[in-house]
């Protein structure tokens, strides 16, 4: 994991997540059938929305490492909301394959040209999206410290 953390540093890793995120956020307003985007559909919304807490942990993240401070309890909250819009992603990349899949059921109808490389983009995002996830909570765990409030107060020195 350390010659991996040397490729990929934690900088690289933050703008990587926001590279993929905004994408994502973008794609999922495409529909692939018709190759059109559609804003007035609610579902549509969903994933923007949940981003948008990933998004804030990267800030946390990013800021944590930069100013060398310790986690808080508000960065933990962040981080456990994140374990649960880890199954919607896992969802996410089960959605995407079946739409994928799904060219063979409808092989008989018009499907556009960009149906295939389209599906197959936001499959292969979906499926970065987690494990970059995983492993911002590992840089997390190393650089920032592991949560450790039951000697919270014991740990920190304001004279520093």
């Amino acid at each position: 994991m350390d010659a991996l953390s040397k490729i990929i540093t934690w900088k690289r890793n933050i703008l990587a997540s926001i590279a993929v995120l905004l994408t994502l956020i973008v794609l999922s307003f495409y529909g692939v059938y018709t190759n059109q985007f559609y804003f007035l559909k609610p579902d549509n919304y969903i994933f923007p929305i949940l981003s948008s807490v990933h998004f804030l942990y990267l800030y946390v993240v990013w800021f944590k490492i930069s100013e060398d401070e310790l986690p808080d309890p508000k960065m933990r909250n962040i981080e456990y909301v994140l374990y649960a819009i880890m199954i919607v992603y896992v969802f996410k990349i089960y959605d995407s394959i079946t739409v994928l899949n799904s060219i063979k059921t409808y092989g008989e109808h018009v499907i556009p040209a960009t149906f295939k490389p389209m599906a197959t983009l936001s499959v292969v995002l979906f499926s970065i999206l987690p494990i970059l996830t995983l492993y911002t909570f590992w840089l997390r765990k190393r650089y920032v410290g592991v949560y450790n409030f039951e000697n919270y107060n014991d740990n920190l020195n304001i004279w520093q």
